[in-house]
């Protein structure tokens, strides 16, 4: 084995550029201290291993981190550098007792700016490099990270095409955007990882698993400004060009704390997500425990999932399965997009199905014990919630029923969109319903 100390080297990625000519397994040692960094790219067959006090923290300049072709939102298209990044590599662990930051504030700051100012045109040069290469920025939808700008902020960790991935007991932190991305790849565990970013830090997920197989996560936390275990594969037509689905993903014991979206799956949904299992998680103070989203114009099926003994404890609404996700839609598409009239059902029309919820013990919920809106064209098919006990937090905490999720306003009565429902052993406030 080839072993050295990132100390022994002028920078990190010298370290890892001498590793990458040694035909043998590999291990890079980040020791206790503050190494600050531009974008790093890793190699196959390469174990990086930072000490307990080990901080890998990286630049926070936007024109340091040069375009790359990547998925962004769901899409193709050039996008700034990740942090820290692999691309088509295999047999890569990160482990350790230390922290990789992505520094963050400044990104944060960047963005709430824009928001303030309502920009959707690219004014920085960093943004205007981002719109030549991607001349249909002006129509990109998004998720709310206004892709129309090209400040198109970098993941801190994003895995390209890559083979046999294990993260194990670091903590990740501050990242500009998503913080651990995974993109078309293939057995990858995830286990005993914190990943920490500010409530406030918009799109700030923790883990997403984009159009990607054989996932475990286990005994991790996280705490971050957006959604947590994030489960996608790809938007509209691009999404639909890929076709790779997210499939097989096995998540127990863990714990999440501020987010959006506890485990959500969606809103990029064009590939497919099937085949998951979640259980024995605790969720204490997130939005949204379990929330499955998608929209007219995503595509794809949601199906096969199954998700059980969980706890909840201050939540807003403890399940969400919702096809009226509203964040990121364009104002020329809102009329068709959020309509409550049937629409024509076509390739970019999404499905949700089979889906089984059991055992979930829901304490102090602040606005909705479910909110379950399927599109009348496409009613959600085939839901089980058994045995779901919750009940109400005290009416100083109670906050508006909109907050369930967010669909500028748009509520359905009557069940409308919902096809199949079976709910049993349901316990509101200690009474059996």
């Amino acid at each position: 084995m080839a072993k050295v100390s990132a100390s022994d080297f002028e920078s990190v990625q010298a370290a890892i550029d001498f590793l990458s000519g040694k035909d043998e397994k590999r291990e890079l040692v980040i020791p206790a201290g503050v190494v600050e960094t531009g974008a790093l790219s890793l190699i196959s067959n390469l174990t990086l291993i930072l000490e307990k006090g080990a901080v890998i923290k990286f630049v926070d300049d936007p024109s340091a981190y040069e375009p790359i072709w990547t998925r962004w939102e769901g899409i193709e298209c050039y996008a700034m550098h990740p942090l820290l990044y692999a691309s088509e590599c295999e047999n890569i662990t990160i482990t350790g007792l230390g922290t990789i930051d992505g520094n963050g504030q400044s990104w944060w700051d960047k963005f709430a700016r824009i928001e303030q100012e309502d920009r959707v045109e690219p004014r920085e040069d960093y943004e205007w490099q981002l719109a030549k290469l991607n001349p249909d920025y002006k129509e990109r939808t998004g998720g709310g990270a206004r892709p129309s700008t090209q400040f198109l902020r970098p993941p801190l960790i994003q895995f390209w095409k890559c083979k046999n991935i294990t993260f194990e007991n670091l903590t990740l932190q501050n990242s500009p955007f998503w913080t651990l991305h995974t993109v078309y790849s293939e057995d990858i565990t995830i286990q005993k990882v914190t990943i920490n970013n500010p409530a406030k830090a918009i799109n700030t997920d923790a883990i997403d698993i984009d159009s990607c197989k054989n996932v475990v996560i286990q005994d991790c936390l996280f705490d971050v400004g957006d959604d947590a275990i994030t489960l996608k594969s790809g938007s509209g037509t691009d999404g639909l060009r890929v076709n790779i689905p997210t499939e097989n993903v096995r998540v127990s014991n863990c714990k999440i704390l501020a987010s959006h979206g506890g485990i959500a799956i969606g809103s990029e949904t064009a590939g497919g997500i099937k085949d998951v299992e979640v259980k024995d998680c605790k969720f204490l103070g997130t939005q949204r425990g379990i929330r499955l989203k998608s929209r007219r114009g995503r595509g794809g099926t949601i199906e096969n999932i199954n998700l059980e003994n969980l706890e909840m404890d201050g939540c807003w609404c403890p399940i969400v399965l919702g096809m009226y996700f509203a964040p990121g839609i364009l104002p020329h598409e809102e009329a068709a997009l959020l309509s409550v009239k049937a629409q024509a059902v076509v390739a970019t029309t999404p499905h949700i199905k089979n889906i089984k919820i059991k055992n979930i013990n829901a304490i102090n919920v602040r606005s909705t014990a479910a909110f379950i809106v399927g599109l009348p064209e496409s009613p959600i098919e085939k839901v089980n919630i058994d045995n779901f006990n919750w009940s109400l937090a005290s009416a100083e905490d109670l906050i508006e029923t909109w907050n369930s999720e967010p669909t500028k306003g748009l509520f359905h009565d009557e069940n409308r969109g919902i096809k199949t429902i079976n709910i049993s052993n349901l316990t509101i406030n200690g009474e059996a319903m």
